[in-house]
């Protein structure tokens, strides 16, 4: 194996059977997995977010599986740079991992770059938490339109998460996150890595997101769910606006009743997945797309020639 790193990547929607697909194929390649995905990083948060099981892991090595303890955060820029030294020994020790996963920006910030930004600073983050708290998303909102304009027109006014980022970053540094954004990273390793997505139709995949929901809900995710919520973390915390568990929650609080929320979580559930179809549509555009008996035995070749 000479020059650069090597890898593979295998993305698609939620609930289209790309662990599945991938465990098979690294079973037969003898590769690794590195995780791409922003929740199953959270140790704890295992049935919502369809982990890989404990055999799984046993019989392939995973990688970016519980790094992050709650209430800590993780960002794409952290995940790209840990990936990096992943892929590096991998690569040395003769093998090229496959990525899996769904979260497009994680793979777009391995490959491409993200802003070097740097980290919040936890007073400010507790400001606005506590901002949040007694003046609703409303009025943090209405901050980030006095203070930093051009992110609060990037930005849905009822989007706490990414308005709480926006402030956090602009008073951390003094600066817009729209400048740390405009000042991508000029030096990115170079990674060699043809991208696959697996593509179901979407029938099915309405389907098997609604049956799939329902094997959480028996398998416990219940409990799981109350488990997060003893943590008493912020609501701009993504562990708390994960779908599925977001709606949950809402049950445990009595906002919702269980037939409520199921139905409600697997509505926004499929909305997810089609936001992460056009994704993989529009921004991995030299992807190859297809089936899994399509796409496994090229990623296969990919693996055992690189």
């Amino acid at each position: 194996m000479s020059g650069g790193l090597r890898a593979v990547a295998l993305m698609g929607a939620t609930a289209t059977g790309k662990s599945a697909l991938a465990v098979e194929i690294a079973a037969a390649t003898q590769s690794s997995i590195i995780c791409c995905d922003s929740m199953q990083l959270y140790r704890g948060l295992d049935i919502g977010t369809a982990k890989p099981s404990a055999e799984e892991r046993a019989e392939i090595n995973h990688f970016l599986v519980d790094c992050c303890e709650l209430p800590d955060l993780y960002s794409a820029a952290r995940w790209a740079e840990e990936v990096r030294l992943v892929i590096a020994g991998e690569n040395a020790a003769g093998r090229v991992p496959l990525i899996v996963g769904g979260t497009g920006l994680y793979l777009k910030a391995l490959l491409e770059g993200f802003a070097d930004i740097p980290d919040e600073k936890p007073e400010v983050r507790k400001k606005f938490e506590m901002m949040h708290w007694v003046e609703g998303t409303e009025g943090l909102y209405s901050y980030l339109q006095q203070h930093d304009a051009v992110m609060a027109e990037r930005l849905k006014a009822g989007d706490s998460q990414r308005i709480m980022r926006a402030l956090c970053v602009l008073e951390s540094t003094g600066r817009s996150l729209a400048a740390w954004q405009a000042e991508a990273i000029s030096e990115v390793v170079a990674i060699d890595c043809p991208v696959f997505v697996l593509d179901v139709p979407r029938e099915v995949l309405r389907e098997r997101i609604a049956s799939r929901f329902q094997r959480m809900i028996e398998s416990g995710w219940l409990d799981e769910v109350r488990w997060l919520a003893t943590l008493k973390l912020a609501d701009t915390h993504p562990a708390m606006r994960a779908v599925g568990y977001r709606q949950l929650l809402d049950h445990l609080k009595g906002e919702l009743t269980l037939e409520k929320a199921i139905s409600d979580a697997i509505t926004a559930t499929r909305r997810y997945a089609k936001r992460q179809v056009t994704w993989f549509n529009h921004q991995t555009p030299t992807a190859m797309h297809g089936s899994a008996d399509q796409l496994k035995e090229k990623i296969m070749e990919q693996l055992e020639t690189r």
